[in-house]
């Protein structure tokens, strides 16, 4: 459920209501908006709603319907908007992270941070731990590839995504990271969840291969209600029957996403067609769908790639993308 307060609700007033929910057990998720506090309840006790709204401050108790609680609408009508680095997600700007799938060497991290940085990306990816299909692929540098990723930002700025595969990992990976990614085939893997929950660090929670919405918005139930409110989603595509394309990119995901969950929804079109030559269409497509970001794969050679070069762009097909985009975000009232 949630606690509406009313307009201007002193803190002694929500003291009270922070108070009873702790008396019974539960645990409360403290909301601020524009005009009024909102406080959700996490947990589960037969109370009716009056226990709450005899309270003097108290505006109103709403029971949220929806299967993911935290995630919900019916808990936060407004956009949620993630602060990264002097960078703001879910706003109207278009967050741009982009760089390799993987870091493969200092020279080769330093060099296309530097050009990307040049082109106006904010938030640098690079894989340092990569899980694979085969046992035989490239694994990523590992810590090695932690460390360069750590030079790389001290002497650039530039904010980091990297994927954290294990809850054993998450400290140190957080050390270096600024953003925290989930990947596909960690989705559901529920200790982990817990563990980037219990962080401050934002996370990027990708869409498994198979998943469902709703499983991809409980996944996200399991960081919210570990404390961790800065979760962005992430569509990347789904395995479908399609041979012609890695994945299909589900584009209806975004707006339905967005109808459903405050959260902000970033884009993969590299993954999501595994098709270099569809990544800047599929891009555009999801901008103009309504995704709040795109986090696109680019390496000074995608021929060489030690990982994913097929869906990777080089710089120049990176730039003709950027001025496309800008034309389309104008059109859309939206900026990068």
């Amino acid at each position: 459920m949630i606690i509406v307060m009313k307009p201007g609700a002193s803190v002694k007033g929500v003291s009270q209501v922070l108070k009873r929910v702790k008396e019974l057990g539960l645990k409360p998720n403290l909301i601020k908006g524009k005009e009024r506090t909102v406080i959700g309840v996490i947990g589960w006790v037969e109370v009716e709603p009056d226990y709450f709204e005899v309270l003097p401050e108290v505006e109103k108790v709403v029971r949220i319907m929806s299967p993911f609680k935290l995630a919900s609408r019916e808990f936060k009508n407004e956009d949620t908007v993630i602060r990264i680095n002097g960078t703001e997600v879910g706003g109207r700007k278009i967050t741009l992270m982009a760089g390799p799938c993987a870091v493969e060497s200092k020279e080769q991290i330093k060099e296309i941070a530097g050009v990307l940085k040049e082109m106006g990306v904010k938030i640098l990816r690079g894989g340092a731990y990569k899980p694979r299909t085969s046992p035989y692929s490239f694994q990523g540098l590992k810590e090695k590839g932690l460390e360069y990723l750590d030079e790389v930002k001290r002497e650039t700025g530039l904010a980091i995504v990297t994927e954290v595969m294990s809850p054993e990992d998450v400290e140190k990976v957080s050390q270096v990271a600024d953003i925290l990614q989930i990947g596909a085939r960690n989705m559901q893997n529920y200790p982990l969840l817990q563990a980037v929950g219990k962080t401050d660090k934002p996370v990027l929670l990708k869409r498994g291969l198979m998943a469902t919405i709703e499983e991809l918005l409980m996944s996200a139930e399991y960081i919210l209600s570990n404390g961790n409110t800065r979760v962005m989603l992430c569509e990347r595509g789904i395995r479908t029957f399609e041979k012609y394309t890695r994945n299909t990119f589900d584009v209806s995901a975004i707006p339905l996403i967005k109808k459903l969950s405050h959260l902000p929804v970033i884009a993969d079109p590299s993954h999501g067609t595994g098709v270099r030559d569809l990544v800047a269409a599929v891009g555009k497509a999801a901008v103009a769908a309504g995704a709040d970001g795109l986090i696109v794969e680019v390496h000074k050679d995608p021929q060489s790639a030690l990982s994913d070069g097929l869906q990777t762009l080089d710089f120049k097909m990176f730039s003709k993308f950027l001025e496309e985009l800008r034309a389309l975000c104008s059109a859309c009232g939206r900026e990068i």
